[in-house]
């Protein structure tokens, strides 16, 4: 084999040090004891695919007969539609017909209609003004009427009929390196804090909610304040400075004063509104010293979003305002969504119920509510409602989260109340999220969400918990990570069970993919066995329905580790399909060969394999579906580099003390690295040879072996006795 490619290179060096073993035989036992299987799933509604941002050109092309006829070759059933908007921070309108809650301006809340008029066809984003400086989360819809920061309304006593000390509001100033600190500058707005303290952070990243921020907020001794009047103010905190990094003003009591839209709107009078955070001194003539201008910059520290990219000084929060104006559009060449007539009427859907999200973080709960009376007035299916989008990536509290959710849910099921709804569409994390420790010492985001709405008799709007899962880094996988997949992927599911999810809440994997950021081995071989193994992993670990991101063609482009794509296709920007991908071929193995569509639930069944490596990798792992019409049908992945093996299967019943084979025929179907070779050449990347699959019949038999080629998945599908 020829390979090529920095990335392919150092996948290979990888390989040749695992200490692979040679050729060998080995062994496969299926526990087919009746009551002994693990899982059950219906692919239609379990093994999917997803779609998400495109621009206004990129959606007339996906759309078009011949893309959606090869988006679905690949077998994958059920769809879900990602909010990219809301993971931008922005606003978004499902429709542009509605009504502005300010209709003579065309600004403040919008709310869609769910009349019916002419097919809805695009998805606008609008920047929101009110995030002023705020950078929490990924990249945000930039916009040109950026104002002052001002926290969720609905966040107020008004609407979570909560006090406003139980979801305090929050700003914290990273100023990407430990400076001394001893006064702060606030320029208020309305409403503004007249109740709040300044904390100073002793430890390392305040902010890090995915490996869990290790330290602990202090307040500064003179950072308490009662009783404020806002306006711009200089608060002396401490008499000497205090080295930190990051620092916080933390507020409990709103002025309830409206901002400058007027009072018409109660939304508009409640919160917390602010115009700027510098951190400092006081110097000598009572003159504030903004340390981050006095002091030179370090090299960027953090990661993600709007937090890694820039050395200057830059502002979380803990939620935004969604006040915006017809004049904050994002009108440009990206960041628009598919409308949901040509998503449901396409053909994209299978014909089968689609998981819709809901913007949450940055909407109203009337503006979701007409949004699915719409889809409902259409008659389109709707399987599931996603809650918002990535609430730890924005640095949501789970308390704020919760409040909103149980707003949304009520909402929604006014129109509907048999919908399911879940969330809270985590990022791709394999270990807990961690947050700062609530009163009673809590930390993890999950167990306080679920907690929350135990609390509050509304855990029954939890329908479904759902995830993304992009468990590899992006610039430095190495063929080893292939035998850590499904232990991470049984891990994380696990942990949502130990934080309280209870075991009859499906779990939901509906994104995903090698990793967060495109990189190399996504498209070669190594893609596709990673997703054998995730998806079998998944559903052993006990989930419910995964989805593989994304269904539409992406173009080929560069990463640090090769030329890759980040779907099944090799495409241009213009969305020309030039070949397929590992990913692609892989989905062909798991939708057509190892499971069967539109037949019914399978069964999973407790399977394992005997071949390691000298590091007591496991060489060949299996999956065992008992298909509805009788067959059993395993899942087989080599994920030995170099060598091919050969297995013997055994079924065996543990009550009955038996030990069967396939008997008659068996159809043996197989892809892997002899079917298929990525070659990373800049923009001509492409795979040669391409696929497809090969397959045949073979006999069965107590004595027969199977042979699985190196780096492969095998589909072996027969019946037993």
């Amino acid at each position: 084999m020829v390979l090529q490619g920095r990335c392919v290179r150092a996948i290979v060096l990888a390989a040749a040090a695992s200490l692979s073993l040679a050729a060998q035989s080995g062994n496969i036992t299926v526990d087919v004891t009746p009551g002994h299987a693990i899982n059950s799933f219906d692919p239609d509604s379990a093994l999917g695919s997803s779609i998400d941002v495109l621009s206004k050109s990129g959606i007339d092309k996906v759309y078009s007969p011949h893309i959606l006829q090869e988006s679905l070759s690949a077998g994958w059933g059920p769809i879900t539609f990602r909010n990219n908007t809301e993971l931008r921070m922005a606003a978004w309108h499902w429709t542009e017909n509605g009504a502005w809650s300010d209709p003579v301006h065309k600004s403040g809340y919008f709310t869609g209609s769910a009349e019916l008029k002419e097919p809805l066809r695009y998805i606008l984003s609008y920047s929101l003004p009110h995030r002023g400086f705020a950078t929490s989360g990924d990249r945000p819809v930039e916009g040109p009427h950026l104002s002052y920061w001002k926290s969720n309304p609905y966040l107020a006593g008004k609407f979570t009929g909560e006090s406003d000390a139980l979801h305090p509001q929050w700003v914290v100033l990273d100023m990407r390196a430990a400076q001394p600190v001893s006064a702060v500058r606030i320029a208020w707005k309305s409403p503004y804090a007249k109740t709040y303290q300044v904390d100073y952070w002793v430890g390392g990243d305040a902010l890090d909610f995915d490996d869990g921020p290790k330290g602990e907020w202090k307040t500064f001794a003179k950072g308490q304040v009662n009783n404020a009047q806002g306006g711009t103010v200089v608060l002396k905190l401490a008499d000497a400075p205090v080295s930190t990094r990051f620092v916080r003003v933390w507020m409990t009591e709103s002025s309830n004063t409206c901002d400058e839209h007027g009072s018409d709107d109660v939304r508009n009078c409640v919160g917390y509104a602010m115009e700027e955070l510098k951190a400092g001194s006081v110097d000598a003539g009572g003159n504030f010293v903004d340390v981050t201008q006095a002091a030179p910059q370090p090299a960027a520290q953090g990661a993600g979003g709007g937090r890694g990219n820039r050395n200057l000084p830059t502002w979380c929060v803990s939620s935004i305002d969604p006040w915006h104006a017809a004049t904050d559009a994002n009108t440009g060449g990206g960041g628009q969504h598919s409308g949901f007539d040509i998503f449901f009427t396409s053909g994209l859907t299978n014909n089968l119920p689609a998981m819709i999200p809901v913007t949450l973080l940055y909407g109203t709960p009337d503006d979701a509510a007409a949004q699915i009376a719409y889809i409902e007035k259409r008659g389109y299916p709707i399987a599931y409602i996603e809650m918002g989008e990535e609430p730890d990536g924005k640095h949501a509290i789970p308390e704020d989260y919760g409040a909103l959710y149980l707003q949304w849910a009520a909402a929604i099921h006014k129109v509907d109340p048999k919908l399911k709804l879940g969330g809270p569409v985590f990022e791709g994390v394999n270990e807990d999220i961690r947050v700062w420790p609530d009163a009673q010492g809590r930390t993890s985001w999950m167990g306080r969400f679920v907690a929350y709405l135990k609390a509050h008799n509304r855990l029954g709007d939890l329908a479904f918990v759902s995830y993304e899962h992009y468990p590899l880094g992006r610039c430095n996988t190495t063929w080893n990570d292939l035998y850590r997949e499904p232990q991470l992927m049984k891990h994380i599911i696990d942990v949502w069970r130990e934080d309280g999810v209870p075991k009859d809440v499906p779990q939901m994997v509906t994104e995903s993919s090698v990793a967060a950021g495109l990189t190399g081995p996504m498209s070669q071989i190594f893609g596709a066995l990673w997703l054998a193994d995730s998806i079998g992993s998944f559903f052993e670990g006990g989930g419910a329905a995964y989805y593989h991101s994304p269904i539409q063609p992406q173009p080929t482009q560069q990463t640090c580790e090769g030329y890759a794509s980040w779907s099944n296709f090799e495409a241009d920007r213009d969305y020309n399909i030039g070949g397929y991908t590992a990913f692609y071929w892989a989905a062909h193995m798991i939708n057509l060969e190892w499971v069967a569509h539109r037949s019914g639930m399978h069964q999973l069944y407790p399977s394992s394999g005997d071949l390691k490596d000298d590091r007591g990798h496991v060489l060949v792992t299996s999956y065992a579906v008992h298909r509805p019409d009788g067959a059993w049908s395993l899942m087989l992945v080599n994920r030995d580099h170099d060598n091919p093996h050969t297995v013997r299967v055994a079924f065996q019943d543990s009550k009955s003390k038996k030990t069967g084979s396939f008997a008659g025929p068996v159809t043996w179907t197989t892809f892997g690295s002899d079917q298929y070779v990525w070659k990373d050449d800049g923009p001509n990347s492409r795979a040669d040879p391409d696929g497809p699959p090969i397959g045949k019949s073979v006999a069965g038999g107590a004595q027969a072996s199977y042979e699985l080629p190196k780096a492969s998945i095998t589909v072996l599908r027969g019946r037993i006795p």
